[in-house]
């Protein structure tokens, strides 16, 4: 079993599944700020000016794939993905959704939702939804349902991520076959500067060449690469089984900024296809805005948010509350027999 300091844990789940907060340095002080946790500013990479979603959306109208970046649980992400779907499906009525919030192994789940077989609280319930599903995504998937478009349960199986993480990629072996050719046919491929990237947002340095670390973080990071594979393999199924649609694809930031994590494997497996990434960019009202040279890497376009309340000033309070919430996870049973 790999086993993690809290701190590492802290990490994971504070940066991985929610993507970096940024260092704040003096940029352009022509761009609006945002003025509400709800609302975001919308910054076009080329132009380096901020933009309306109008024009993002005429400028998205023929990208086969369009990923949106978010900080989980932020209204501003969360907000400004309703309002996108909108004005794309109001120029292209074929739009597929697809959510890494929703396992694959529960999309029949979904499915018996949108087809107005079941109540929300029986999917919530039946799907094993995120905690902040009502807050966050009923918004999204109610617009999806109200349209007819399909929606895509586009994350790994929880449990299998989990045992990945703990024991490794031979986990996969002890799948059933109905499970295991649900997956990825190569769940596991990367690319290096991704590798490198996750290394350094959990250890806090550049640590590729370390043997220890490498060995410590191997399982860890497997798991994240079936996250990654699996939403770049389940937004292609949906492109196969809806000919013509375009995808709008949401996950964490950190699955996709740069164009790394989900997006180079995307690209890897159909090279062929337009992707765009909208990333999001934390801003601190009462400083300067942030340096867009330094972050214009991050997507085609970023989008400006306010950051969310910090939750924890007390470390101890905070390494508590992580160990509280991993231990509701102890109960899952791994094994390779």
């Amino acid at each position: 079993m790999i086993k993690l300091s809290v701190a590492a844990l802290i990490t994971l789940a504070l940066l991985i599944s929610s993507g970096c907060a940024l260092t704040q340095t003096q940029g352009e002080s022509s761009i609006p700020a945002p003025a509400t946790l709800y609302e975001s500013v919308v910054i076009d990479s080329n132009s380096r000016q901020p933009v309306s979603l109008e024009y993002v959306a005429d400028a998205l109208s023929k990208a086969d794939v369009v990923i949106v970046g978010e900080y989980h649980g932020h209204p501003g992400s969360h907000l400004l993905q309703t309002r996108l779907l909108k004005h794309l499906h109001n120029q292209n009525p074929h739009i597929t959704l697809t959510l890494e919030q929703f396992n694959l192994d529960h999309q029949s789940d979904l499915d018996d939702y949108l087809a107005g077989e079941t109540g929300e609280a029986e999917m919530i319930e039946d799907t094993n939804a995120w905690d902040n599903y009502r807050g966050s995504y009923r918004p999204i998937v109610e617009y999806a349902r109200n349209h007819n478009l399909p929606v895509i349960a586009a994350n790994a199986p929880a449990q299998t991520v989990r045992c990945v993480g703990r024991i490794g990629p031979a986990y996969l072996n002890a799948l059933p076959d109905n499970q295991r050719q649900q997956l990825p046919a190569h769940p596991f491929l990367d690319t290096p500067a991704y590798r490198e990237k996750f290394i350094e947002a959990i250890s806090g340095s550049h640590g590729s060449n370390d043997p220890a670390i490498s060995e410590r973080m191997a399982s860890v990071y497997k798991a994240q690469l079936l996250r990654d594979n699996t939403m770049a393999s389940r937004i292609l199924q949906a492109r196969k089984k809806h000919p013509g649609h375009q995808v709008l694809h949401l996950t964490g930031t950190f699955h996709s900024e740069e164009s790394l994590g989900t997006v180079a494997l995307l690209k890897k497996r159909a090279p062929e296809l337009s992707v765009v990434v909208l990333s999001p960019v934390f801003w601190v009202a009462e400083e300067a805005p942030p340096s867009l040279e330094s972050q214009l890497g991050k997507g085609n376009f970023l989008y400006l948010i306010q950051p969310l309340p910090k939750e924890y000033r007390d470390p101890d309070r905070q390494n508590k509350a992580m160990k509280q919430r991993f231990s509701g996870r102890s109960d899952t049973h791994c094994t390779t027999e």
